[in-house]
């Protein structure tokens, strides 16, 4: 396995839906990226287990628990596990998700 990635290059953002792509995938941790055009959303749900959200580019809200989030580059956001969350990507918005 590659021990490193290069995130800028396997960035990209359809034409319609969102994209996700596994990074790194083991027993106890998931690494998946995410692009989301303009404009899209996902809608309210929660995970089974915790997580971080890293924003790598774009503008957009990242509600967590009733509080709006401003999704910006740089942004590092800790979920716990079964938060009701939800993102709505105001410009081309990509981030990483891990899961543990």
């Amino acid at each position: 396995m590659n021990s490193m990635k290069d995130i800028s290059k396997i960035i990209e953002y359809p034409k319609e839906g969102i994209l996700s792509k596994t990074i790194h995938k083991a027993s106890k941790i998931d690494i998946t990226l995410f692009c989301m055009p303009a404009k899209t959303k996902i809608s309210e749900h929660t995970s089974t287990r915790e997580g971080y959200i890293y924003v790598i580019e774009g503008k957009g809200i990242f509600c967590l628990e009733g509080k709006n989030i401003k999704m910006k580059p740089n942004i590092f956001i800790f979920m716990k596990e079964n938060a009701v969350h939800s993102l709505k990507a105001e410009k081309n918005t990509s981030f990483i998700l891990t899961l543990f």
